[in-house]
């Protein structure tokens, strides 16, 4: 009782640790997860046979998928602009992606236990068209889409602050602190919507119900696996770390991404004559990406809740966000490169 005790005082307080305790204890999760899939991977393939061969190719098949799904644009928008709100609040989020990852990977973990224990109703989530895959679509879209405008608004308002109090500082105006904080109309309007929103651990919810659309190739395409190697006779234990080992890859590439913008955006209130442009662009990227997927999302929901035939709903429904999501982290590490590689050259030409 008394490690229990001390394990719940821990997580209780856990917002008071320094810096580098939490990322240990970050890392220390994502760890663990990747352990614990390779121990149902090891324990559900004993000895030397085709089917310990499969299964090995099967799961880092699996693993990479939940690399690729990270990458995402959604996940990326839902991540960055989180990160961006929380730092504003002058918190150190270095948990945001690992939150919306476990709570998106959760939906994906628990139908692949519900397809390896047999569940024919699964089949019909994953049947184009059919009720339950429409229904839990437009719960993933309809949030999704919402969360996304309301983060691409609220940082948008932190980004025209911003870029005003850059054009200021390079007119010779001071820089005030509130400058880099999202105020106005728009924040005060989003101010109540996003309350709730008020650690890194609520955004396990918000990535919870991104996972409930099952329409991303890559969800398909796991569960699919998973499907036709329990068909296989492959063990359940070892069809287990399947899905885990997508999580597991996902929450680390997830955590990653969070870690690197959160950085960014700290970055500012580090320096702000210098950086407050970079701390603005950032911002402005963000903030774009985030309402565009959001436009795209919602119109992809109008387009199946009414059943809409108009050219724009419908291209907006068969847009894939998968391969967009890499052109947003190549663009948001240029910038950050093209920031520290200006940084490097104007300390090095002072006297």
């Amino acid at each position: 009782m008394t490690a229990i005790a001390n394990i719940a005082t821990f997580y209780r307080e856990r917002d008071t640790l320094p810096l580098r305790t939490r990322l240990l204890c970050l890392f220390g999760a994502v760890a663990a997860l990747h352990a614990a899939a390779v121990v149902l991977l090891l324990s559900g393939t004993p000895g030397a046979s085709g089917a310990q061969a499969l299964t090995w190719g099967l799961v880092l098949t699996a693993y990479l998928a939940g690399v690729k799904h990270s990458y995402d644009w959604d996940h990326l928008a839902a991540i960055d602009n989180s990160t961006r709100k929380f730092v504003a609040d002058r918190q150190d989020p270095v948990s945001v992606g690992f939150a919306f990852s476990l709570g998106h990977s959760s939906v994906v973990t628990l139908t692949g236990v519900l397809v390896i224990a047999g569940a024919a109703a699964v089949g019909g989530l994953m049947q184009d068209g059919s009720a339950g895959n429409l229904v839990l679509g437009l719960i993933g879209s309809g949030v999704s889409g919402l969360f996304l405008l309301g983060m691409g608004l609220f940082n948008g308002s932190a980004f025209v602050r911003s870029a005003r109090a850059y054009r200021r500082s390079r007119s010779g105006g001071t820089i005030d602190p509130q400058d880099l904080e999202p105020q106005g109309l728009v924040a005060r309007l989003l101010a109540r919507p996003l309350s709730k929103v008020r650690r890194p651990r609520n955004i396990y919810v918000i990535g919870f119900l991104f996972g409930l659309g099952f329409d991303t190739a890559t969800t398909i395409g796991l569960l699919m696996m998973t499907t036709a190697a329990s068909l296989a006779g492959v063990p359940p234990f070892a069809l287990l770390a399947l899905p885990l080992a997508f999580t597991a890859a996902m929450t680390l590439c997830d955590s990653l991404n969070g870690l690197a913008m959160m950085r960014m955006y700290r970055s500012a209130l580090a320096d702000r004559q210098r950086k407050l442009g970079f701390n603005a662009l950032v911002t402005g990227i963000s903030a774009v990406s985030a309402l565009f997927i959001a436009a795209i999302t919602l119109g992809g929901f109008a387009n199946a809740a009414f059943t809409l035939e108009d050219p724009l709903t419908v291209w907006l429904g068969s847009i894939d966000l998968g391969d967009a999501g890499l052109l947003l982290v190549a663009l948001l590490l240029a910038v950050w490169g093209a920031a520290a590689l200006k940084a490097r050259r104007a300390g090095g030409s002072r006297p």
